[in-house]
């Protein structure tokens, strides 16, 4: 067990560098297509594109303040935006009761393929 636990401390220390270095990777190479003023490009044998989302931000005070019924509410239970979409979908809910309880918050995803 305990050389289980010292390579699964290992691992979560590698798991923390890969991630910042990707952190500073993504940054940089989003920030050199900005400077372009591309969304797609070839580097090599590699062809980056970026893919811009909208995802919504729900605000739990206002949304409960907006279903007053607590059966829906119960549905929730906590802000999920693709469970809330799909009570709009299910007409549950309509659109025009939650429309002032979120925000948008706009993404950028990053995707590298090889070629």
């Amino acid at each position: 067990m305990d050389k289980k636990v010292k390579r699964y401390y290992q691992l979560k220390l590698s798991q923390k560098e890969i991630e910042h270095e990707l952190s500073e990777l993504r940054s940089e190479i989003l920030n050199h297509c900005a400077e372009e003023d591309v969304s797609e490009l070839d580097v090599g044998s590699y062809r980056v594109k970026l893919v811009f989302q909208e995802r919504k931000e729900y605000d739990d005070a206002k949304l409960y303040e907006a279903l007053p019924d607590l059966e829906v509410w119960r549905m929730l239970s906590k802000p999920d935006p693709s469970k809330i979409t799909s009570l709009i979908k299910l007409n549950v809910i309509s659109e025009d009761s939650i429309r002032d309880t979120f925000s948008i918050k706009y993404v950028t995803l990053l995707q590298v393929d090889k070629e």
